[in-house]
């Protein structure tokens, strides 16, 4: 399989599969604190981010990424399912971790949740379990994870476009933004597709629709900078870029709550 999506038929069908582990990357709790019947919780705030940054969601080192994989039982020849309970939100940068982290047999569940539960398949109530310490090992690509500085650089040669996942209202600064005494506005040359262009009812648009919203960019032969307000969203964009563009794709990590404090 190379499409990065899968749907909630197909995952029922393998769910059986010994090798296919399926991960919860919600980060809002569920009412009814239901999930896919033996999925693993990814604690993408705690567990998979760095603790240390004084920025959110920051990007961990690869030993914390592979200590935390095992200890969810993660191994080299899984095949990793990540969903969320909104539809689409925070599985996309799962996904885009472990790709980034050199695991390419990685999938995102399109539709989520509550497309499963809509397609009457089995949920159970979470509870914390432990599992048999996995043999998953990174290989960090480090390119795919940009920092200020490469952005900073970018503005003088730009090699690549910036595009930013934020809501039109807090790119253009006419919109507050959600982290208190953090200003609106954008990245100096970088385009505005708000992440939930390329969704609806909680899946991804078809291909012929993505093609249309990323129409405006003509990327040619550039590679891509995603950017949010804090590098999750914009994994949305990049994932949703990568079912029809060609073109290299990379996270600013630091996103706009990193550029707005240094660039103020």
């Amino acid at each position: 399989m190379t499409d990065p999506l899968v749907s909630s038929q197909w995952l029922f069908e393998n769910i059986n599969n010994p090798d296919l582990i399926v991960l919860d990357a919600s980060q809002k709790v569920d009412e009814n604190n239901l999930q896919i019947t033996g999925a693993r919780y990814f604690d993408l705030k705690n567990n998979f981010s760095d603790k240390g940054s004084s920025l959110p969601n920051t990007f961990p080192n690869a030993a914390q990424f592979e200590l935390e994989s095992q200890k969810l039982g993660i191994n080299h020849s899984s095949i990793i399912v990540v969903y969320d309970n909104e539809g689409v939100f925070s599985s996309p940068r799962v996904w885009w971790m472990y790709k980034t982290m050199g695991h390419q047999n990685v999938f995102v569940l399109n539709g989520g949740l509550p497309d499963w539960i809509k397609n009457n398949y089995p949920t159970e109530i979470i509870q914390p379990q432990e599992y048999k310490t996995g043999n998953f090992k990174t290989q960090l690509n480090p390119k795919n994870v940009k920092g200020y500085d490469f952005i900073k650089s970018n503005l003088n040669n730009k090699e690549n476009i910036v595009i930013d996942a934020r809501s039109s209202g807090r790119f253009n600064g006419t919109a507050p933004e959600p982290r208190e005494g953090l200003r609106s506005g954008n990245i100096p040359g970088s385009y505005n597709i708000p992440y939930g262009d390329v969704l609806e009812n909680g899946k991804f648009k078809s291909k012929e629709e993505l093609t249309k919203v990323f129409s405006k960019l003509n990327p040619e032969n550039k590679s891509l900078i995603y950017s949010c307000g804090s590098g999750l969203t914009a994994c949305i964009l990049l994932l949703a870029g990568e079912l029809v563009l060609p073109n290299k794709t990379m996270v600013y990590d630091g996103s706009w709550t990193e550029w707005a404090q240094i660039e103020k």
